[in-house]
């Protein structure tokens, strides 16, 4: 992905700006997650082909995640190694995903079709975040 690739996505030339747009839109869409999971764990449970107690742990703590992500993204300036964290953290987030869709988990259709995407989007999240701190790094060169 080109420079100018990554600053149509963010809406911004300025990385500093960039990389905060992308932790804050991790942390968006994981808390929504999060919620989705604590408020409707039965009836998502069902659809998804998982147990509602893995859905509430997993809800629980993708909410502290995303406290973490947002609180981050808060900062003017988020410290190179949050960063990296929470890249390595999305990263092991998408391989735990597909490893355990792969090797325990029984879901639906549905329920897999919903832990690839949500890999990928993970996995996304965690590529925007690296270039965006890369960026960075090189503008502050």
């Amino acid at each position: 992905m080109s420079a100018t690739q990554l600053a149509v996505l963010a809406r911004t030339v300025e990385p500093q700006r960039m990389l905060r747009r992308f932790l804050a839109l991790d942390a968006v869409v994981t808390g929504a997650n999060a919620v989705a999971y604590l408020a409707l764990a039965g009836p998502l449970g069902r659809f998804l082909g998982a147990g509602s107690g893995l859905l509430l742990g997993l809800g629980a703590f993708l909410a502290v995640y995303a406290a973490g992500v947002g609180l981050l993204a808060a900062r003017s300036h988020p410290p190179a190694l949050g960063v990296r964290i929470v890249v390595e953290a999305n990263l092991t987030w998408t391989a735990v995903s597909l490893a355990a869709l792969a090797l325990w988990l029984t879901p639906t259709a549905a329920g897999a079709v919903w832990t690839v995407l949500q890999a990928l989007t993970v996995a996304g999240f965690a590529l925007l975040q690296h270039m965006a701190l890369k960026a960075r790094q090189l503008s502050q060169d």
